[in-house]
């Protein structure tokens, strides 16, 4: 079914699944009284400041701390000689230096660390700190690097992952063939809170840290070995968390403010400036891609060829993972009998690439999607009918061979976005400020061209090709002050997604109660997973959903027990054990006295299973989200200006928890692949970031925003909670292409690179 936004609102914070229960952090974050990591303080912290490399490769022949050694107010200068455990870390494999000890890979590279009284001081003497350097070659183009004789970033070579996907016969012909070559620049997460974190040594030799992070349980074991201590010893406390997008998945300042900690004996704090943010974590995949598609000369797919280069830059992080998605997802919804795709990760001395929102299915959906429209222009079919003709149903077979076995409505979306209204007509005389560039007094109307585009993808949710994928959730219900009160407690992240808001909505409606309280994030329970591939409302919805039914039974076998009746007779509503015609038996209150019930659930949805590494088939992901998305730009073609006029969607969710929290993300996700459309670029030459501010690196604003047509489908999938499918990543997925086409119809070129500059569009 079909929801528009706001039909399910409720306006206490109290609420139950299906209602849009307010978020507990969203008034202070409204404020600004809430407390972020940056804003992390302790009465005798000092400050730690990294000093970098400024080459993208090079061997490091000595490194002289004297001078750094003798600035007043310095408390600690380290390097790799200074790493008390092994000196390699790495989201899946450790393959990235603490501090750099021989070579530096990428500029920015962490070479050494100082501690002192103020931050100032620290960044004096990092200055003073002399390295040595023998600045060497640097591979920077990710298609030179798959050369045999380019020279290896680490041995035994620049390949990271080559996915070979193979279906039907590859060698098939059809009638009509298109293809293209198409580009996406390297994107940022622009997340608006740096990197910060607050190490404390503890008094038992361990070190408490509170850090801005997306997985505590995994930077625990990455730090863990790195600082040479047991899990028991290395404490992670989830700090306020500004925005993430797959950027905090890795290590930042984690290790190196414990190590200062554990050095100095005091509390250390360090926080990126937004420059340093941009070398402090990994970036969207730049990606080289070409696509080939035959069909018959109704415009039904025949096959498809692909080959897709993702630049992972210096170190490994989830590059192999991304590659993965690029591949098994990289042809889009569509039915095709017949598959060979290629997916590459190569290394270079460029920026490490990494996880970011849409991971590898969105540098993939740029070049499907406008091969889709080429091929409806050549076969003659309309653009929406092209894709409905191709669109994957309920019951197909994707292309590494799974069932897709819940909802695919992929020609409903497209029938739902392309049947909303449209935006008016431009007036004669508009106001200049709805035109492209027009606040700058660049036009009054000339030269502008509007253009309409369509888009259509889907995501995985989850993790992927037999990675034991779980939650962990501990729930405990007791009585305090006559009231009933519910306590979850897991380490899932919350960073700004509205989980805490799930977690509660979750309890309230397996337990009826109303007061809920959410246990501050840490690794005192089980992991929760990372906060990414959509993944948290799924199964850390699930884990405490089981949590809350494990202290269901007990609370009504001790009522029936008490009661003398049978527990399929009772259930738990308002505080109240009440029978099975609704009679009210006791209160809570009476059965659990002065006790108190806990449970610790682990949860895990379906299996996957890895891919074949012949093939490429297997059933190698748990769900599938899809979403739709229609643009409205426009465009002056003589200046080569865009204004997006109208961006409208419409996503299956499955169920929607928090009806508000879903439009939301729908947002948020919009906006992301809007900016990589247009404007968002991490430019990088010969190795070196050349834009590391939001001065010269553009994200859309409030001014860029269209309005937004938000329609949300609730087909269940029978395998999942509640039936909910991940909300967040597949709208950054659909809108990037479906505003790139809509510049295409307007200007007419074939725009194969993006962000879309101006000089694209005009052809100067």
């Amino acid at each position: 079914m079909s929801t528009d936004v706001g039909t399910r609102t409720t306006t206490t914070p109290a609420g139950r699944i299906g209602d849009s229960a307010l978020r507990p952090d969203g008034t202070l974050k409204v404020t600004g009284e809430f407390a972020y990591a940056s804003d992390l303080w302790h009465d005798d912290m000092v400050w730690g400041v990294t000093l970098r490399s400024p080459h993208p490769h090079a061997r490091i022949r000595g490194i002289d701390i004297t001078e750094a050694l003798t600035v007043p107010g310095v408390t600690a200068v380290l390097t790799a000689d200074d790493v008390p455990g092994e000196n390699a870390v790495g989201l899946e494999h450790a393959d990235q230096p603490v501090l750099a000890s021989e070579f530096v890979r990428y500029e920015g590279e962490p070479v050494a660390l100082v501690a002192a009284d103020h931050p100032e001081t620290a960044r004096r003497a990092a200055a003073r700190i002399r390295v040595d350097y023998e600045v060497l070659p640097a591979v920077t183009d990710p298609l030179r690097a798959m050369d045999e004789d380019a020279p290896p970033v680490h041995r035994p070579g620049n390949l990271v992952r080559h996915l070979q996907l193979r279906r039907g016969d590859p060698s098939v012909t059809a009638p009509v063939v298109v293809s293209l070559d198409f580009e996406v620049g390297m994107q940022d997460q622009a997340f608006l809170g740096p990197e910060s974190g607050l190490a404390v040594p503890a008094e038992d030799g361990g070190v408490d840290l509170y850090v801005a992070t997306q997985w505590l349980h995994v930077d625990q074991r990455q730090m863990c070995l790195a600082l040479g201590m047991p899990s028991e010893k290395v404490r992670l406390h989830l700090a306020g968390v500004g925005g993430a997008f797959g950027g905090r998945e890795d290590l930042s300042v984690h290790v190196h403010a414990c190590l200062l900690a554990l050095r100095t004996g005091r509390p250390v704090k360090m926080s990126y400036g937004r420059e340093e943010s941009f070398f402090g974590h990994v970036h969207r995949h730049p990606a080289w891609l070409t696509y080939e598609f035959g069909a018959e000369r109704d415009g039904t797919l025949v096959y498809a060829r692909a080959r897709t280069v993702l630049d992972g830059g210096a170190y490994a992080s989830s590059t192999a993972a991304v590659v993965g998605n690029a591949g098994t997802l990289g042809l889009g919804p569509y039915r095709i009998p017949n598959v060979a795709v290629d997916a590459y990760g190569v290394f270079t001395n460029n920026p490490p690439c990494g996880a970011m929102r849409g991971f590898g299915c969105v540098q993939a959906a740029f070049a499907h999607e406008a091969l889709m429209d080429e091929l409806a222009d050549v076969v003659g079919v309309d653009r929406i009918a092209i894709r409905q003709l191709n669109g994957m149903r309920e019951g197909d077979r994707n292309i590494t061979g799974q069932v897709i076995d819940s909802a695919a409505p992929v020609a409903e979306l497209l029938q739902i976005v392309s049947d909303l209204p449209l935006p008016a007509e431009r007036e004669d005389e508009p106001d200049l400020r709805s035109l492209p560039g027009a606040v700058g007094n660049t036009t009054h109307g000339e030269g502008v061209v509007r253009g309409i585009g369509y888009a259509v993808t889907y995501k995985n949710v989850g993790f992927s090709e037999g990675f034991d994928d779980y939650s962990t959730a501990r729930v405990r219900l007791e009585m305090t002050g006559g009231e009933a009160v519910a306590t979850v407690h897991t380490a899932a992240a919350e960073v700004g997604q509205g989980l805490i808001t799930v977690e509660q909505q979750i309890c309230r409606t397996e337990l009826g109660v109303e007061r809920v309280v959410v246990h501050p994030k840490n690794t005192a329970v089980g992991s929760g997973g990372s906060t990414s591939a959509s993944r948290q409302t799924y199964v850390t919805g699930g884990a405490v959903k089981a949590a809350c039914e494990a202290v269901r039974a007990v609370v009504l076998e001790r009522a029936a027990l008490s009661l003398g009746r049978e527990v399929a007779g009772l259930r738990l509503d308002g505080e109240k054990i009440v029978g099975g015609s609704g009679e009210v038996l006791a209160g809570l209150a009476d059965v659990l006295g002065e006790d108190a019930v806990e449970e610790t659930v682990e949860y895990r949805h379906r299996p996957t299973h890895a891919i074949d590494p012949e093939t490429g088939q297997g059933d190698a992901h748990v769900q599938f989200a899809f979403s739709a998305h229609r643009a409205v730009v426009d465009v002056d073609v003589e200046l080569g200006l865009v204004k997006v006029v109208a961006l409208d969607t419409a996503q299956d969710v499955g169920k929607a928890i928090n009806p508000d929290a879903v439009v939301g993300q729908i947002h948020g996700g919009s906006a992301q692949g809007m900016g990589l459309a247009l404007m968002e670029e991490v430019v990088v030459t010969d190795g070196h970031v050349r834009n590391p501010s939001f001065t010269d690196y553009l994200i859309p604003t409030i001014l860029d925003m269209p309005p937004m047509q938000v329609k949300v489908l609730e087909y269940a999938d029978p395998h999942a909670p509640y039936g909910v499918r991940g909300v967040g990543e597949p709208p950054t997925i659909s809108s990037g292409p479906a505003v790139a086409a809509a510049v295409r119809a307007a200007c007419g070129r074939a725009l194969r690179r993006v962000p879309i500059r101006p000089e694209h569009i005009t052809g100067t």
